[in-house]
């Protein structure tokens, strides 16, 4: 999706857990490791937005991580959401910045099914824990970093 607003978009980025390995992809403009992610769009909510972009992007039903699961309220008029692991905000370009919701998440496979209608094709690899720190993959450090964080808190809950 192009860019929503002039200055700052807000986005997420899910980091997918599937056993013992955590889901990247190689984006195609900027040639780097990545997780699952994008632009939340007008109509939905942070959660929404990442569920969808992981479904769209590879193909995958994911469950969002939550650690507060028992202190979820939700009326007709009210509905707590599942935070973020992180926040940041980051400089896309000289007139641009991003900030970003970053969630981890469970999936049930390890099948990416790409879209159909997507004209070039990310790389996907799903990383194990020493991968990460392979020199030969240039994973930058904070995708390292939230990717490391999200086996540590999934990786054992995959295999439940």
């Amino acid at each position: 999706m192009p860019h929503i607003h002039e200055k700052v978009d807000f986005t997420v980025e899910v980091f997918v857990v599937y056993r013992d390995r955590v889901l990247l992809r190689k984006h195609d403009k900027y040639k780097i490791w990545l997780s699952v992610g994008g632009h939340i769009e007008p109509d939905e909510d942070p959660t929404e937005a990442a569920v969808r972009e992981v479904k769209e992007e590879v193909g995958l039903d994911v469950t969002l991580a939550d650690d507060l699961l028992q202190v979820r309220c939700q009326t007709r008029t009210y509905q707590e959401l599942i935070p973020p692991k992180f926040l940041n905000r980051h400089r896309i370009n000289d007139t641009h910045e991003h900030v970003t919701l970053t969630y981890f998440a469970l999936s049930g496979t390890d099948a990416i099914k790409e879209p159909e209608d997507r004209e070039i094709s990310d790389d996907c690899k799903w990383f194990t824990e020493t991968e990460l720190d392979d020199p030969a993959y240039e994973i930058d450090e904070h995708i390292a970093f939230y990717a490391h964080r999200a086996l540590v808190q999934l990786g054992r809950k995959a295999f439940a």
